[in-house]
Formats: structure tokens, C-alpha cells, sequence
């Protein structure tokens, strides 16, 4: 399954995926102590809902579209972001990872983004300029455990490939598996596309024999039923989520299924232990 990023944005796996990751950081920083931020697929940082490829796609009218007009204020973190870079506005541009988790910076914190692709590691340094991330382009997994243990004593690592390449989700297992055994109390967030939940089940299997503990899946299902063949929904594997992140969760993820859940269906969107 090829997931570019510049074809989605803003869509409902946008939508989830970002106002998680907000409620996650927040959540971290009811502590003062330093966090390092690391984003192994950054992508462009920044993205035009107006250009060619969100146009030929449209998925944002059914993510971000929805998202920023529904009354629920359990979203009001996740629309504040979401207008900053829009500058109160018109909706023209949608704010990837590197753009959220750099609003969310204290003055502590630290941002380390990576991201391979050529042309795309240039348009991330041009939309990081007016802030003080730092940008690798090198390979995502080589990346990830490089930049383990981080710098500072906590930290989150953000993994969110295209999934282009058939051996994604080995790579990402086998990698985790070492990230643990270097770095066992950090946080880690894995996002990934559901397409049908046959092959989810399998690769949740795999992850299990990793033994990790405190391993949360948030699985975020659009429709009643599988649609053959196309996108279905998306969901995070959450690695040492905080106590505070999980205890908030359940009405958060309600909000998020009410305001994106396509018509005629209600949808699903469930949170559980993988060791479970």
C-alpha cells in the first residue's frame, strides 16, 4: 500500500493520528523535565489542500473539513493547531506531524526530524525554517535507532512511513525490537493504514512476540463492514503511553469517531493492551 503523505492530508488518519499525538505531548509535559521529539518519516512538513494531489484525492473534505466544524471542545486543541498555520484564514494548508509537534515546544524540548526523500527533505526544511528543528535526511530505520537513547532523559519517537516498500511492517517489528532493548522507557508512536483486518491481526501477532509491555493499539475503523480494496481506517501503536494520556482517552476517541464517521455509518474506534 503506497501512503504519500501530500495525496492524504488532512484526512481522517490526519485527523486521529494528530490530535492523538497532541493529547500524547501535552500529556508528557505535565512534567517539566526535557523532552526530545524525534519524527523518523517526516514527510514535507507542510501541505497545500489546494494543490494537485490533495485535489485528486479530496480526503480532506472528509478529515480536516469535518474536524474543524464540529462543535465537540475535546477537539479544540487539534483545530487551535490546525488554524496557527493557516493564520486565521481560509483552510489552504494542513500541518504535518513536524508542524504539530512544533507548536507543541517548550522552551526544554527538542525537535529531530528525518526524511529520505529528496525533494521532500527540501520542501521539510522550508517549512521548518522559523523553528529550531533539526532535519536529517537518512534512512528512517538506520535514523530511529541512531538517535536512541535521546538526549534527554524522555522523549518520543513519531514512525509513520508510506508504506511503500512490501517489508514495511518487518522492518518497523524488527526495528522496535531493538529501539526497546536500547531505549525500554521511552514513548513510541507507530502509525499505519488499515486496509483490511486480516493482515492487521497478523502483524499484531508478530508485534506481540516482541514482548514489550505497556504496548497500546488504537485501531480507528471508518465503516461498519470492510470496503474491499481501498482504505478503511487507520490507527497508532502507542508504546509507554502515560498514565494521564490514557486515562483521557476514551472521550477523545469518541469525539474523533462522531466528527469522522462517513454517512450511513457509525463507525468504530476502540484503544487496548496489546499484551493483553
Amino acid at each position: 500500500m503506497n501512503y504519500r503523505h501530500s495525496f492524504h492530508a488532512g484526512n481522517s488518519a490526519d485527523v486521529v493520528k494528530h490530535a492523538l499525538l497532541i493529547a500524547l505531548i501535552r500529556a508528557l509535559q505535565q512534567k517539566p523535565s526535557a523532552l526530545t521529539l524525534i519524527d523518523t518519516h517526516a514527510g514535507c512538513g507542510l501541505y497545500d489542500l489546494n494543490g494537485d494531489e490533495a485535489q485528486r484525492t479530496g480526503e480532506s473534505a472528509h478529515g480536516v473539513v469535518r474536524a474543524l466544524a464540529d462543535p465537540d471542545p475535546l477537539l479544540d486543541d487539534y483545530r487551535a493547531a490546525v488554524q496557527a498555520v493557516n493564520g486565521g484564514a481560509e483552510l489552504h494548508r494542513y500541518p504535518g506531524s513536524p508542524r504539530f509537534l512544533a507548536q507543541l515546544l517548550r522552551p526544554q524540548d527538542a525537535l529531530i526530524l528525518n526524511e529520505k526523500h529528496p525533494e521532500d527533505v527540501e520542501a521539510l526544511r522550508a517549512a521548518m525554517r522559523d523553528t529550531s528543528a533539526a532535519v536529517h535526511a537518512r534512512d528512517a530505520y538506520e535514523f530511529w535507532l541512531a538517535m536512541l537513547p535521546t538526549r534527554s532523559p524522555r522523549g518520543v519517537v513519531v514512525v509513520d512511513p508510506p508504506y511503500e516498500q512490501t517489508d514495511e511492517r518487518a522492518r518497523i517489528t524488527a526495528t522496535l525490537g531493538a529501539a526497546h532493548r536500547k531505549w525500554a522507557h521511552g514513548v513510541t508512536v507507530i502509525w499505519y493504514p488499515l486496509k483490511d483486518r486480516a493482515t492487521h491481526v497478523r502483524w499484531k501477532e508478530h508485534l506481540c512476540r516482541l514482548g514489550i509491555p505497556k504496548f497500546l493499539g488504537v485501531e480507528h475503523w471508518l465503516y461498519d463492514a470492510d470496503q474491499p480494496g481501498i482504505y478503511n481506517g487507520a490507527g497508532l501503536f502507542i508504546v509507554n503511553p502515560p498514565y494521564a494520556f490514557t486515562q483521557a482517552l476514551p472521550p477523545l476517541l469518541e469525539a474523533l469517531r462522531a466528527a469522522l464517521a462517513p454517512e450511513g455509518h457509525r463507525g468504530e474506534i476502540t484503544a487496548e493492551w496489546l499484551d493483553d
